[in-house]
C-alpha cells in the first residue's frame, strides 16, 4: 500500500469542518446535545462527521475497515477489527467535544490508520486554526510540513502534563492524588489529542492516563513516538490497541517517563 497523502486528509478534514463543525460551534441547540452511556456527551456534529469519515475513508482505500467512537457505542465488537490482517481506520470525530459544547477552542478530529499491531499513519486536525499534525511510522512526525522533534525534556520538577481524573482503581486513585505536587504544574486541556500535540512539540512533557479507547490514543501515540517521546503502561511494555489494558505514561522522553513510573510504583 502507499502512504496515504496528508494534504488529501486535510482537504478531507478542511471540507468536513467548513460544513459540519465550524457552523455549529457556539450554536449547538438543546437537541444536538446528548449522553451515552449515561454519562459520556455527545453531540449531532459527532454522529455527522464520523459518518462522513466512515464513508470518505474507505472510499481512500477501498475494503479497508473502520473504527469510531460513535460506532464503538452501539457496536462495542468493531474492536476485533484490529486483531484482523487488514487496513484498519480509527477515528475520533470531534476529541473535546465538551470544550465544543461550551465554545472552548480546544477541540480537534483524529484518525489513524493501521494494519494488525502496527500503527501506520496519523493525523490530528485542529478546525479553527487549520493545522495538521501527522505521523508516519518510521518516517517521522510534522505539524503542517515542518518535522517536529521533542527537545530536551523539562525535570520532573518543571515539567508540565496532565493525569487522568477518573478510571483509576482505589489504589491509583489515591497515588496520582499524592503524586500532584511533585510536578510543575498538572492540568488537563479537556482534548487529548491537542495535549498528544503538545508533547510531541515540547510545549508539554508528559500524560498519565488512566481509560484507553483506542481513538483517543493510537493517533496520539504515534505522533509522540515518531517524535521522539514514550510511552510505558504501568505494568510496563509499550501502548498496543490490541490488548484491552489500561494506566499509561506517555512522556517526553525515557527518563522522565520512567521516573514518573517509579514515582507511582513506590
Amino acid at each position: 500500500m502507499n502512504e496515504i497523502d496528508t494534504n488529501e486528509i486535510k482537504s478531507i478534514l478542511f471540507d468536513l469542518s467548513k460544513k459540519f463543525i465550524l457552523p455549529m460551534f457556539n450554536n449547538l441547540k438543546e437537541e444536538d446535545i446528548m449522553y451515552k452511556n449515561n454519562n459520556d456527551l455527545v453531540t449531532s456534529v459527532d454522529f455527522r462527521v464520523e459518518d462522513e469519515l466512515n464513508i470518505v475513508l474507505q472510499k481512500l482505500l477501498p475494503n479497508s475497515l473502520f473504527v469510531g467512537e460513535e460506532k464503538f457505542s452501539k457496536t462495542p465488537n468493531i474492536l476485533n477489527n484490529y486483531n484482523k490482517k487488514e487496513y484498519c481506520w480509527t477515528v475520533d470525530p470531534l476529541d473535546g467535544t465538551t470544550n465544543f459544547s461550551k465554545g472552548k477552542e480546544k477541540f480537534a478530529i483524529m484518525i489513524a490508520l493501521s494494519f494488525g499491531e502496527q500503527i501506520l499513519q496519523s493525523w490530528i486536525y485542529k478546525p479553527l486554526t487549520e493545522e495538521i499534525c501527522s505521523a508516519i511510522k518510521g518516517e517521522g512526525s510534522f505539524i503542517n510540513e515542518k518535522k517536529i522533534i521533542i527537545k530536551k525534556t523539562k525535570s520532573l520538577k518543571f515539567s508540565k502534563g496532565s493525569i487522568s481524573s477518573k478510571y483509576w482503581n482505589n489504589n491509583y486513585s489515591k497515588k496520582l492524588l499524592e503524586i500532584r505536587n511533585y510536578f510543575g504544574e498538572v492540568k488537563s486541556y479537556g482534548c487529548i489529542g491537542f495535549e498528544y500535540i503538545d508533547i510531541a512539540n515540547s510545549i508539554r512533557d508528559f500524560a498519565i492516563l488512566s481509560k484507553l479507547s483506542p481513538w483517543d490514543h493510537i493517533p496520539g501515540i504515534l505522533i509522540t513516538r515518531e517524535a521522539k517521546g514514550f510511552d510505558t503502561y504501568f505494568d510496563y511494555g509499550i501502548y498496543n490497541h490490541c490488548l484491552k489494558k489500561q494506566n499509561l505514561i506517555v512522556a517526553g522522553d525515557s527518563s522522565l517517563g520512567n521516573e514518573i513510573l517509579t514515582l507511582i510504583k513506590e
